[in-house]
């Protein structure tokens, strides 16, 4: 990511991140759902230099870093927009956290995509798909396992965290769309992956 790309990408993060910081629904749960983006952030400026990622994948991780501010704002069972495609839809909960929970399969999956192609750790596309979203499973179901701990550590404080708004199957659910969001980003951002990771490595080859 060019110098340019950089401003504009840390100049949108942190105008999210200073939204979602002022006045939030519960500080509490503000904390919890940022967290992981500002370790993002932290991440991503330590592997800048030393190992870049395409464009296509710091796009897409920005826009997870967004889904998880705007919920952490709101918390993700009273975000205004879907309260009112709850109303109009006559559906019976709000469905913001479907969003995050997609998107936990879509940008992982993209990322671990780029770390399997460049280090050339499964040669063949189909193993490596399957390696994918058995990988983008197995992080949502760690992450629901962090929403139990939370939820038994902090009792009722954690009830906004979690986001299950009396869905019994909520956990299920949220580990299958995550499974969707892995499955769809292998689809539909397969080739133009490619053709960055091509161009990447051809940057990194003459610079090297």
């Amino acid at each position: 990511m060019n110098k340019a790309n950089s401003t504009i990408w840390l100049a949108i993060f942190f105008a999210v991140f200073i939204w979602s910081a002022i006045n939030p629904k519960d500080q509490f749960t503000w904390f919890l759902e940022v967290a992981p983006a500002l370790i993002a952030l932290v991440a991503l400026a330590m592997t800048r230099k030393s190992y870049p990622l395409t464009q296509v994948t710091y796009f897409f991780i920005l826009v997870h870093c967004v889904i998880l501010m705007v919920g952490g704002h709101y918390t993700y069972a009273e975000v205004p927009l879907f309260d009112y495609i709850k109303e109009i839809t006559n559906t019976a909960r709000n469905n913001y956290d479907k969003v995050g929970h997609f998107a936990q399969g879509f940008i992982p999956a993209l990322v671990a995509r780029e770390i399997l192609i460049r280090n050339s750790v499964i040669p063949s596309p189909r193993w490596r798909n399957f390696f994918i979203v058995s990988f983008c499973l197995a992080f949502s179901a760690f992450y629901e396992l962090i929403e139990w701990w939370v939820a038994v550590m902090s009792g009722e404080s954690a009830e906004a965290f979690l986001g299950t708004q009396g869905y019994v199957w909520d956990t299920q659910s949220d580990m299958f769309l995550a499974m969707i969001g892995a499955i769809t980003s292998l689809v539909l951002l397969g080739k133009i992956h490619d053709k960055q990771l091509a161009k990447l490595n051809t940057r990194e080859t003459i610079s090297s």
